[in-house]
């Protein structure tokens, strides 16, 4: 059975959570990361650019549909 059908609401869910956390502090050392985790969100950042990249792409296609 193919899952995709939730890839995107679960993932855009625990984004929200990343971005609240953002939100309610001041400064990145605040957050008090790990090196993990410091990591991870300079990973989240460069895919967050890929994903719009895609998604532009994507959304293109829907508009090139509706003409």
């Amino acid at each position: 059975m193919n899952m995709s059908y939730c890839r995107f609401e679960n993932t855009s869910n625990d984004l929200s959570d990343c971005i609240n956390a953002m939100e309610d502090a001041e400064t990145l050392a605040e957050m008090d990361l790990s090196k993990y985790e410091s990591q991870a969100m300079k990973r989240m950042a460069e895919m967050a650019q890929e994903f719009l990249a895609h998604y532009d792409r994507l959304m293109e296609t829907v508009d090139a549909q509706a003409e």
